[in-house]
């Protein structure tokens, strides 16, 4: 080809991509070529496990019962809004409603600023008091430890060098966050770390078993009722909303994507709400609401019909909080997900564009859609994360204690 047709060639392509898909194009090539894709692996490489130890140190004695506890938790920082660190300060905060002090041990490979880390944490969960630390400045000091994730694992056992309890609250199936390759192996090795795993709900205790063979103690999921609940009455319901989160594999964005296309093409006339990220490629009409607060979240859940609520690796805490306030949420079905969420207005699809469509169709062109919806609040009321907190105050404190 000539440097000419070869010249001709890319100012074609150029003009068909437009100026948004140049840009890609020049991110995509830096990417590539500076490694960026490194910023996303949070481990340096000395903190990584090279094999699985057969057993950790451990008090000689255990603590008197009744005595306050110290326990820290390994985790990420936190940012604005993060539902998996949410849940995980609950626990925090019925610890120390309990009568024991918590420390925050956060890690990140590219360095922390504690103090701002500090100020953000006390500004959007003002309920938690525990100490925050850098964990790479070593973890000690406590009676027990408990890791968040699968990089937290990894460094307990490089940075909790004296004895003390470990244990595990797993949110999510977190080797299937990957391809098959060195990350999801590294994640799943941690399962079979001598910790006391915690899973949330029975059906990520379920993938685990599937997995690896290994039992858990298992803790149900909540659900924030007292925030997620009816509109007033009167209030017309129309239209759908999804989740956003193109970055996240689990949540199936593109899967997503396909989804809504054959809903609009059978439902012009529904609007189609998108909160979290902004969509990308995504050829229909859509409204865009970015991040919401939690009562904002609540009022366009009591306005809209149905809901997509998609996650793979456990099943997503949108689907209840959509149930809470009347919205009828469409999830890919699982074997194992039914055990975890047993309500009858859930609508189950298997994850093809055109099964979760059908899920959709069904719930917007369903009559009575107010009594629908006020049942599905019903089915409910009352729930809250108290159970959850419960149950692992209840297994850190018995690990620790003996008890």
């Amino acid at each position: 080809m000539s440097r000419r047709a070869d010249l001709l060639g890319k100012t074609r392509r150029a003009l068909a991509v437009g100026s948004s898909g140049i840009g890609q194009r020049i991110a995509q090539h830096a990417y590539r070529s500076t490694g960026a894709a490194d910023l996303l692996f949070n481990l340096d490489l000395e903190d990584l496990l090279v094999e699985v130890p057969a057993e950790l140190p451990v008090p000689s004695m255990r603590p008197e019962r009744g005595r306050p506890l110290r326990i820290g938790w390994v985790t990420t920082p936190p940012a604005a809004g993060s539902g998996g660190h949410t849940t995980l300060f609950r626990i925090v905060e019925a610890l120390e409603a309990a009568g024991h002090g918590c420390v925050l041990f956060l890690y990140d490979k590219h360095g922390l600023d504690v103090a701002r880390l500090t100020s953000v944490i006390r500004e959007n969960w003002p309920g938690m008091a525990a100490e925050i630390r850098d964990a790479r400045a070593g973890i000690a000091d406590i009676d027990a430890v408990v890791a968040t994730s699968w990089e937290s694992a990894h460094v307990i056992v490089k940075y909790a060098h004296s004895p003390m309890r470990r244990l595990y609250f797993i949110q999510d199936y977190e080797p299937f966050f990957y391809g098959q390759g060195a990350e999801h192996e590294f994640a799943a090795m941690t399962y079979r770390l001598p910790f006391r795993r915690i899973a949330l709900g029975e059906m990520l205790d379920g993938m685990i078993r599937e997995q690896t063979g290994l039992a858990s103690d298992v803790v149900p999921f909540g659900c924030d009722s007292a925030v997620y609940h009816l509109p007033a009455v009167g209030t017309v319901r129309s239209g759908i909303v999804f989740y956003c989160r193109p970055e996240t594999p689990r949540r199936g964005y593109q899967l997503a994507c396909l989804t809504l296309m054959v809903f609009h093409r059978r439902h012009p006339d529904q609007e189609i709400h998108v909160y979290g990220a902004p969509p990308r490629g995504l050829s229909i009409p859509i409204t865009f609401h970015g991040r919401l607060s939690t009562s904002a979240l609540n009022e366009l859940y009591g306005r809209t019909i149905a809901g997509l609520a998609m996650s793979f690796t456990n099943i997503t805490l949108v689907a209840e909080e959509m149930l809470a306030a009347g919205n009828i949420p469409v999830v890919n079905d699982n074997p194992l997900a039914g055990l975890v969420l047993p309500n009858p207005h859930v609508r189950w699809a298997e994850p093809s564009a055109a099964a979760l469509a059908d899920a959709l169709s069904t719930a917007v062109t369903a009559d009575d859609l107010a009594g629908r919806a006020a049942a599905a609040a019903a089915s409910v009321v009352g729930r809250s994360w108290t159970p959850t907190q419960d149950a692992v105050v209840r297994i850190i404190i018995e690990e620790v204690t003996g008890a």
